[in-house]
């Protein structure tokens, strides 16, 4: 549990942020009185509603989903009301610096913004519900990889990553996700980490559907940092009992149609944070991998990883953890933290693949970052 000053602290900048969303829109709405009150009721509500759908697992079920529910919809539109209350007020400085030098005047600027903000805010955070509720689409990703003999010619491995089981995604929402990723036919699953937020007692029954994954050559998971928050090691336990091989900085070798692929997986980059022995390792990964084979894949849940894989010789990762910033305008943030963002991109002499996630964190709500369920193809370069 997060310390007490940590808490207070982000009570009192959630307080703040709405006190400035009020301060900004509330006077200025062409609205009855009544309206306005109400509106300021709904803030007051949301500064409550915001941290208690993140401390809501503390609650007994069934509440705590419910209040999960409630918080993380509530956040979603926080989330797009405070941004565009920002933009409202750059607009409207832009117009009173236009007034002052050319003369330029918008009569009923402010009101009429004042109102649009919170109408705009409501038609994003539904719109996004609709986005990040619906099952992910299929997205087709081909990659060449020089010298790639022709039996691993059309190779593919079905991705998916960042599913976030827990307090609003549960099995149905996992099950049509396994009968999707299953209809591929894929020659290899990976799941690339942050599978669940929740232990092993809560949400087991939940992840069940994953021992109906199929594919030629098996089911591969690593895992994310998520799973460290949710307790790593009996999540490992109950992944094997379900039939997925865990690659905890290892490889397996894998024999298709004459050719050789090894496949490679670490843990997460900060795991070392929590288990000294989980300490995300690459070169650990490929020791002893045959120096024939074709091709070498590692999954890693964090694109930063890339420059490690590449030093380790590998060909391609595949990685998710950003959710490609999940909804605007959070993915102007990840170059913060990540070098990649989403898509297939090149570095150095490694491809890396990065996933914007089949599930969702927190807010149920995706806008301009479509969930998917990635679809790789190895083809000859």
């Amino acid at each position: 549990m997060p310390p007490r000053t940590t808490i207070l602290t982000a009570a009192l900048i959630t307080a703040l942020l709405h006190g400035y969303i009020g301060l900004r829109l509330l006077p200025a709405m062409p609205v009855p009185v009544a309206v306005k009150a109400l509106a300021a009721v709904w803030l007051a509500l949301s500064c409550a509603l915001l941290p208690a759908g993140l401390l809501a697992r503390r609650v007994s079920q069934p509440w705590s989903d419910r209040v999960s529910w409630i918080g993380m919809l509530a956040m979603g539109f926080f989330s797009s009301l405070l941004v565009l209350t920002l933009v409202r007020d750059v607009a409207l400085a832009a117009a009173w610096l236009a007034g002052l030098l050319l003369g330029w005047r918008a009569p009923g600027l402010a009101a009429g913004s004042a109102l649009a903000v919170p109408l705009l805010a409501l038609l994003v955070t539904l719109a996004g519900y609709v986005n990040a509720r619906r099952l992910a689409r299929v997205v087709e990703v081909e990659v060449p990889v020089r010298g790639l003999p022709e039996a691993l010619h059309g190779f593919t491995i079905a991705q998916i990553s960042d599913i976030h089981v827990g307090p609003t995604i549960k099995r149905p929402y996992l099950e049509r996700i396994v009968e999707r990723v299953n209809s591929l036919q894929a020659d290899a699953v990976a799941i690339t980490g942050d599978l669940v937020d929740g232990t092993v007692p809560e949400l087991s029954a939940h992840t069940a559907p994953l021992a109906r994954l199929h594919a030629r050559h098996g089911a591969y998971f690593v895992t994310g940092n998520h799973e460290y928050y949710a307790g790593a090691e009996p999540w490992i336990d109950e992944l094997r009992r379900l039939g997925l091989r865990v690659l905890l900085n290892e490889h397996v070798v894998l024999q298709h149609d004459g050719g050789m692929l090894v496949l490679g997986g670490v843990t997460d980059y900060s795991a070392g944070r929590f288990h000294d022995s989980h300490r995300s390792d690459p070169q650990r990964a490929i020791a002893g991998a045959p120096a024939d084979a074709s091709v070498r894949v590692l999954l890693a849940h964090q694109p930063r990883t890339a420059p490690a894989a590449a030093q380790a010789g590998f060909d391609l990762q595949l990685s998710g953890h950003t959710h490609g910033g999940q909804f605007w305008p959070w993915n102007l943030f990840v170059p913060m933290q990540q070098p990649y963002t989403a898509g297939l991109v090149r570095h150095g002499s490694l491809w890396v693949y990065i996933s914007r996630g089949t599930g969702y964190w927190g807010p149920p709500k995706r806008f301009g970052a479509p969930s998917e369920i990635t679809r790789v193809r190895l083809v000859r370069g």
